[in-house]
């Protein structure tokens, strides 16, 4: 059909980008709309758990972010009550398909791996999506420069605040009532932290520092805002002051403190979190009609299990596939099949991954005196493996 694109993808995110490049392996031509003029590099650095190692395997692009990042011996979680360890975790076991690789991820470099791997043009900037209408079974995709598109399959991958969600009728992601800040700290003569995850938990907060390479290291905080907070949010040297002042009130050591005072934070200081009902998801439409989410339109989560990136990157590879299959058979007549089939296969790992990411959230930050005893006698292992035990999982190859 004149004038039409096979496939658009809303957003140059992990999952966009990762959906994209999947697409291209397979021989299938997509146009990616970004809204922002460049890529987006918020916060800095995630957590790529051996899940996501196993997608960006897929992609072709592996062995590229493994080359400049450390990988991880064990995750270490001490109570910010006491200083002490409350719980030791290996990561270098085997998992139920091979063995487990962690590694602090520089969001901006695996971005632009992606984005350098696709055909030039693929992605257009500065393109953002405001409304979605039916013209029989095509798209119509109006963009808020007064233009419009139109495009047989439509992926929303454009964040928590989703155009296409809504246009599925998704409800609104749920407030946590937790808020996080982040940055990152380069030592150019080297930090001498070993390669491990540091999580500091207890005291209303949870802090982790995780070295991304020899010279660069990724902190977060995530805490309940209240009004004692005052005017942290305002500026990046308030909300700096904020979370030195609540770490140093609590039993943290001096090095992690020395990340967070040389560190470069972003504009946006902090950020609420926020996640999708898992029974929203149960009974919500993921696809219909030649339109599916993926990653934080699908499936926004609370960040303590690390797997929102992860499992935008799994996204991207079960799409590509599921629509590359459909596009080899015949072109877009069979694509609808090829998203009910990416839903299908999608949906509980969704549901498990949000529900535990916040069980966990709330565990660790948890001040009620009964949770905190077993947080600290017991839970913190048990959570710690809940961690591990979730990124024990393979997409599958394209």
């Amino acid at each position: 059909m004149e004038g039409v694109e096979e496939i658009v993808i809303a957003g140059a995110g992990l999952a966009g980008l990762a959906t994209a490049l999947g697409l291209h392996r397979k021989g299938v031509r997509s146009v990616v709309l970004e809204s922002s003029a460049t890529l987006r590099a918020s916060g800095y650095a995630f957590n790529t758990w051996t899940n996501a190692f196993r997608a960006l395997d897929a992609l072709g692009v592996g062995d590229k972010i493994r080359e400049h990042h450390l990988l991880y011996e064990r995750l270490v979680a001490f109570s910010a009550s006491t200083g002490e360890a409350a719980a030791e975790v290996s990561l270098k076991m085997q998992g139920k398909s091979g063995p487990h690789e962690i590694r602090c991820v520089k969001r901006n470099f695996l971005l632009e791996t992606l984005e350098n791997e696709l055909p030039e043009g693929t992605i257009r900037y500065s393109s953002k999506i405001v409304a979605i209408e039916e013209e029989g079974s095509v798209k119509l995709l109006h963009m808020a420069d007064g233009s419009t598109m139109r495009a047989n399959v439509l992926v929303g991958c454009d964040g928590v605040n989703s155009v296409v969600a809504k246009w599925l009728g998704l409800p609104k992601p749920i407030l946590s009532g937790r808020s996080a800040t982040r940055g990152m700290a380069e030592y150019p003569d080297g930090h001498g932290f070993r390669p491990e995850i540091l999580q500091f938990i207890g005291q209303g907060f949870r802090s982790g520092v995780l070295p991304c390479s020899d010279t660069s290291v990724y902190w977060n905080y995530t805490w309940y805002p209240s009004p004692a907070d005052g005017d942290a949010e305002e500026s990046v040297a308030k909300m700096r002051q904020h979370v030195l002042a609540k770490l140093k009130a609590a039993k943290i050591p001096a090095e992690a403190l020395d990340v967070i005072e040389r560190s470069e934070m972003s504009e946006v200081v902090s950020s609420p979190l926020r996640f999708r009902s898992p029974l929203s998801l149960v009974r919500g439409s993921i696809c219909r009609g030649g339109v599916c989410v993926a990653g934080d339109a699908f499936h926004p989560m609370t960040p303590e299990l690390g797997q929102g990136g992860c499992a935008a990157l799994e996204d991207g590879v079960v799409l590509a596939r599921c629509l590359g299959v459909a596009f080899a058979a015949g072109g877009h007549g069979s694509a609808e099949a090829a998203l009910a089939k990416y839903a299908e296969e999608r949906r509980w790992r969704a549901i498990r991954l949000v529900t535990a990411a916040y069980v966990v959230g709330f565990v660790q930050q948890s001040s009620n005196p009964a949770i905190k005893f077993l947080r600290e006698k017991f839970l913190s292992g048990l959570l710690a493996r809940v961690m591990v035990d979730m990124a024990d999982y393979d997409c599958g190859k394209l």
